[in-house]
């Protein structure tokens, strides 16, 4: 199904072969990343709800950095914006505890 819907798209670009498979390659890419960053800021949304009720823990806030890590690693995100995500939720976490 992916497959069908990047290959009406291209039908419309360039006639050249290589940037039809540059905007492909894109895509994927794009679709990759974009699933990624979705996953990560919904993990630090639980993360977040959770130190709002107080059943925040260090198990929790350790699975949400490793999901921030994973997603600067596969550079959907820049190292130095994990780094800082990944201290506010920990500041957070020693606020609220």
């Amino acid at each position: 199904m992916l497959l069908l819907i990047l290959t009406q798209e291209v039908t419309i670009l360039p006639n050249i072969k290589s940037a039809v498979k540059r905007v492909k390659v894109n895509e994927k890419k794009n679709l990759r990343n974009r699933m990624i960053k979705s996953a990560t800021k919904t993990t630090i949304k639980k993360f977040e709800t959770a130190v709002a009720a107080g059943t925040a823990d260090a198990k929790l806030l350790s699975a949400t950095q490793g999901a921030v890590d994973k997603a600067a690693a596969k550079g959907v995100i820049h190292k130095n914006a994990a780094n800082r995500k990944k201290a506010r939720l920990a500041k957070r976490l020693a606020k609220e505890a």
